[in-house]
């Protein structure tokens, strides 16, 4: 474990290490050492070959853990802005943490998206793969792999006894992906053939000799143990599964604070979101228009997929893009409108192994040796690409998006401590800034061009669509009447997301069971960029002719990725708690 004491003394440039920093670290080293699965995650050496404990006494460690921090952290004293916010934000965090834990939340934690499926999966996107070494220790995991889905489902069976199981339609789905990943054609079953070596000279050499036979036993027993999980998540979790997908306003509010860091008036937000999707689509009309005299936005759309130069072939030509466009506006936006420290300069374009769909950014190892990453998933048997409505994306995942956002903080090493740098993360902070992102890049005039508008908008309409289809679901508000109005069903959200989502069929469906099974995340992105204009709104009064954009952007990064009223404060000033942080009376 890396000695944390080593900030301790002063030295130019770097902020002497405090009381408080040393609280947030104790407790990041802590945390790291009972979540492997996450080290491995923020790029922290040392854990790679084991996996989380996923059984009570594994979930209840951590929240001990949580529990200890939070007692710390009342009795320290704040020296300075730093310590405030370290103080307020951790306050906010593991206090949630904390009463989603108490609430079973995440003993029942099992749907398409976010569950400890597929973060038992997909960790090993993330691991080194050049060495025989290198293989070695993804086999040393793997095979901890049945152990690992062993342990959850001692988790899922405790919040059964309590009467907690995900909706019905989340089972099913999720043991469809369980048996996906054991398919002659999954995941487990091919790793064998993609396993190779890179020679010094930058080739690729055939994995052979003992580790191969290790690495083929383990592929062998952990797609096994995904077979079984599918077969047992049947017979132990279905019979017992709501078939209502909504959570319940009460949940819900919970998840809301969770995911945004903020508190929202959920009716307003939900009568917003209908507006949003409203104006949006009048904006996308008017661009319809301009294409074809009295198109509609459906029409407009069926021109732009039909338009040559927007067109790629093939997945190779997809990630040539993806990379070509991410570099491009790191070279233009660094020293202009950002500061982008030399090594945030570099981000890597992938295509992702698994075939869910969606794209999604992981950050940089703290030393920067593994890059931050954008990732597409694409779908199995999709071969053509559509530039027109994916631009939007690269600058979401990658600069001004995720990666300056998260790869910055990183990089802050003479300022942050490593909670607040490496594992402060609030969904509608960061999506809430990549959607602010694609904006600020509208406003910029990297969206002049009528096809990339459009496509802008596109995604502004999918995610203007989920707010309402989220909260309206899931606390039981009115449908709309353009869907018949009355209680919302499964048909209905279809009906509403199709009319606005402007995606393949085959994306809208898994993206709606996300919405279901995962209450709260989704509108985070839509609601977090609201919050982060309007945050912006305020400091451009406050400060009059002198407001600096460039100077707005990195006083907000610099902070990291707090709860959203946190960051407000911080930004403002507001922190006033008088050196004690403001603790949920539910710690």
């Amino acid at each position: 474990m890396t000695d944390t004491t080593r900030t301790s003394d002063a030295s130019p440039g770097r902020r002497p290490q405090t009381t408080v920093d040393r609280i947030a670290e104790r407790y990041f080293d802590r945390l790291v050492e009972l979540s492997p699965i996450g080290a491995t995650y923020l790029g922290i050496p040392g854990h790679d070959e084991d996996l989380d404990d996923l059984s009570p006494a594994g979930l209840a460690a951590q929240s001990e853990l949580r529990r200890r921090t939070l007692e710390e952290l009342r009795d320290a004293t704040p020296v300075d802005e730093v310590d405030q916010v370290t103080i307020a934000a951790m306050a906010e965090r593991l206090g949630l943490d904390e009463e989603r834990y108490a609430a079973g939340l995440d003993e029942m934690s099992l749907n398409v998206i976010n569950s400890p499926l597929q973060e038992v999966r997909d960790i090993f996107d993330l691991m080194p793969q050049r060495t025989a070494d290198d293989w070695r220790v993804v086999a040393t995991r793997m095979a901890k792999i049945p152990a690992a889905l062993e342990q959850y489902q001692r988790s899922l069976v405790a919040a059964r006894d309590r009467g907690l199981v995900s909706p019905a339609r989340q089972v099913r789905e999720t043991a469809t992906q369980c048996r996906d990943l054991s398919d002659d054609d999954g995941y487990f079953t091919t790793i064998l053939d993609k396993a190779a070596v890179t020679e010094a000279d930058g080739s690729s050499a055939t994995l052979d000799g003992d580790v191969r036979t290790r690495l083929a036993d383990a592929a062998n027993a952990a797609s096994a143990a995904y077979r079984d999980m599918a077969g047992w998540l049947e017979r132990e979790l279905l019979p017992h599964a709501p078939e209502a997908d909504a959570c319940g306003r009460d949940r819900y509010a919970l998840e809301s604070r969770y995911f945004l860091g903020a508190v929202v008036d959920l009716e307003e937000t939900y009568r917003w979101g209908q507006q949003q999707v409203a104006d949006i689509t009048a904006q996308m009309q008017a661009i319809a228009d301009g294409l074809e005299t009295g198109a509609s936005v459906q029409r407009g759309v069926e021109i732009l997929d039909a338009d040559e130069r927007y067109e790629l072939h093939g997945t190779d030509a997809l990630k040539a893009w993806m990379q070509e466009r991410a570099d491009e506006v790191i070279s233009n936006l660094k020293d202009v409108h950002f500061d982008i420290p030399g090594p945030v300069q570099r981000i890597e374009c992938l295509i992702a192994p698994t075939q869910t769909g969606g794209i999604y950014y992981t950050g940089p190892s703290e030393d920067f040796s593994r890059p931050g990453r954008m990732w597409w998933s694409v779908p199995k048997g999709n071969t053509e690409f559509r530039t027109w409505n994916e631009l939007s994306t690269v600058y979401h995942e990658g600069v001004p998006g995720h990666h300056l956002q998260v790869a910055q903080t990183v990089y802050r090493s003479g300022l942050l401590n490593r909670w607040r740098r490496l594992a402060a993360w609030t969904s509608g902070h960061g999506e809430g800034w990549a959607l602010y992102a694609e904006r600020l890049m509208a406003e910029l005039g990297y969206m002049d061009d009528p096809g990339n508008r459009m496509g802008w908008l596109a995604g502004q309409s999918l995610r203007a669509a989920r707010v309402v289809i989220d909260i309206g679901v899931h606390c039981d508000f009115e449908a709309p009447q353009e869907v018949g109005g009355g209680a919302w069903d499964y048909d209905k959200a279809w009906t509403y997301l199709t009319r606005y989502g402007f995606m393949d069929e085959k994306v809208l469906r898994f993206e709606l069971s996300r919405y279901l099974g995962w209450p709260g995340q989704a509108p985070s992105y839509k609601i977090g960029e609201r919050l982060w204009l309007q945050l912006r709104e305020q400091v451009r009064r406050r400060e009059g002719d002198a407001f600096d954009l460039k100077a707005f952007h990195r006083r907000a990064l610099d902070i990291g990725g707090v709860g959203l009223d946190t960051l407000r404060d911080a930004v403002l000033g507001d922190l006033s708690f008088q050196g004690k942080p403001p603790f949920h009376k539910a710690e």
